[in-house]
């Protein structure tokens, strides 16, 4: 991987490395918030029993999932270039909110993929209880890392017809197991729960945990063929596949099943497909598992790398984080996130649930202000999706997934609070220090490219004119200057000006 490898010519990659399609963007998706039903099984102990799992995996969609996609549909078709919520933030909130974004949510995404090799090895220790010892898990989940980083390396075309591959074979196990389980269930049994037992913060960090990341996949708008009618079919129909993929395990296992809610825990559904198919079932089950994981990691790690990607193609990290291998892929990015997930999968299940989503919960707050805002703000805004509300349908739709997120935030523990205090505290001092890094010339910085979405064909973007092309060029050359100097706020006015009026 020599500099011959690396390119920083963002059209050239574009033009000779291929675009994401419907079916693999769909997957992609699947695996940001979901994966199936691995994970899910904390939601059934937390709950004191099935009846809170399946009522929240019901509604949960209708007051989180479906807001939250219905306004990522929006914006990135909107803003279809890489960078997602970043650029969203920065045209309703100006760069430093933006940036404040991009760290949050990088933070979480690389917690976030800190859990997968961890999941992965605690499937396989039920087969393999080698995996509990330190001896062989620490180089197992190096390993692991290091082969997923460099199959991200590869190519996002590889990594989306793999995600479609692997979610094909670890969906198929719990079709067995459904149908396997039909003449066996007791429908009585799913309405068992006993509030005594309920862990609420447990409950709802696990219901969030799982239905969560819809806006991921807006920081690849960029690397997707025709977003604007590719981005809202995608988010539709991995809506409807991630809702199955949880409520048809849990009401086969639930139901045809008389466990203790506290059996329930990572990896039981392992146990529940011997108990219903043997064990053949809980094999194919077990490499399921495994298998999902590593789409799960692949496209949490996809997300975070080009994110930075597309912060750097704005100006606010160095250059360096927007330089593409042969491939295509950002590779600084994508060890930078790799580094984090090594460093931070010393940590265990639960505590990494909750920074995650602590910190993930802030950032939501501030899309949805983006959201209502930009409604507000540019209501001429080119929006090849719209969702179909007036600005108080908008405001009304935000509000129980708002209502849901300040709720997740009031039940965190008293060390997430700590930890999210002092991430967020460090990324209020790394803004100022990247504006300076930049003054003095420490490093270099790609801003001399219009701060536009990028897009494939006219449809997704209206022709912008050289004059345009002069002015949002100008704003953003000068997005990271010294926040006190005037010229800072005219290029902050000129960069909102240029990324949304485009027409």
């Amino acid at each position: 991987m020599g500099e011959e490898g690396m390119v920083s010519d963002v059209k050239n990659t574009a033009k000779t490395n291929p675009k994401l399609t419907l079916l693999p963007l769909i997957a992609l998706i699947f695996y940001e918030v979901s994966g199936g039903p691995f994970g899910v099984e904390d939601s059934v102990r937390a709950g004191g029993g099935p009846l809170l799992s399946l009522l929240g995996f019901l509604i949960f969609p209708l007051f989180w999932s479906i807001p939250e996609a219905l306004v990522t549909a929006e914006l990135a078709t909107s803003f279809p270039e890489n960078g997602g919520y970043v650029v969203w933030i920065s045209a309703a909130f100006g760069p430093f909110w933006g940036f404040q974004e991009g760290f949050w949510k990088w933070f979480s995404g690389v917690m976030d993929n800190a859990l997968y090799p961890v999941l992965f090895l605690d499937y396989l220790k039920h087969s393999f209880p080698i995996f509990n010892r330190l001896i062989a898990r620490i180089p197992a989940l190096l390993g692991i890392t290091v082969s997923l980083t460099y199959l991200n390396y590869r190519g996002l075309h590889i990594v989306g017809f793999s995600a479609v591959s692997l979610a094909a074979f670890s969906l198929c196990p719990f079709v067995v197991m459904g149908v396997l389980s039909i003449p066996r269930i007791r429908p009585k049994q799913w309405l068992v729960v006993d509030f005594k037992k309920v862990d609420w913060r447990g409950y709802f960090n696990s219901m969030f945990w799982n239905l969560n990341y819809w806006d991921k996949a807006s920081t690849l708008a960029g690397e997707v063929e025709n977003p604007s009618r590719t981005f809202p079919k995608a988010l539709l129909g991995a809506v409807v596949l991630v809702v199955l993929s949880y409520l048809i395990p849990l009401l086969a296992g639930t139901g045809a099943l008389n466990s203790a809610a506290s059996e329930w825990s990572d990896g039981y559904f392992a146990e529940v497909g011997m108990l219903i198919g043997g064990f053949w079932l809980k094999w194919w089950i077990q490499a399921a598992a495994a298998m999902s994981n590593l789409g799960l990691f692949e496209a949490e790690m996809s997300s975070d790398a080009f994110q930075l990607l597309g912060m750097s193609e704005i100006g606010m990290l160095p250059a360096i984080f927007a330089s593409r291998s042969k491939y295509g892929t950002p590779t600084i990015s994508i060890l930078c996130s790799a580094t984090g997930v090594i460093f931070l999968s010393w940590m265990s299940f639960q505590e990494i649930v909750e920074f995650l989503n602590f910190l993930y919960s802030i950032g939501m707050l501030l899309e949805f202000a983006a959201f209502i805002k930009l409604r507000i703000k540019k209501p001429d805004l080119h929006r090849p999706y719209k969702v179909p509300l007036q600005t108080f349908g908008v405001t009304m739709l935000c509000l129980p997934p708002t209502f849901l997120l300040v709720l997740v935030m009031c039940l965190a523990s008293l060390k997430t609070l700590l930890v999210s205090g002092a991430v967020i505290i460090l990324g209020l001092f790394l803004y100022p220090a990247v504006v300076h890094a930049r003054d003095r010339k420490w490093a270099r910085f790609d801003t001399e490219e219009p701060a536009v979405p990028s897009c494939d064909s006219l449809e997704d973007q209206p022709i912008v004119s050289q004059q345009h092309e002069e002015v949002v060029d100008e704003a953003s050359v000068s997005l990271l200057s010294d926040p006190s100097s005037s010229k800072t706020e005219q290029a902050s006015e000129l960069l909102l000006e240029g990324s949304l009026k485009l027409e």
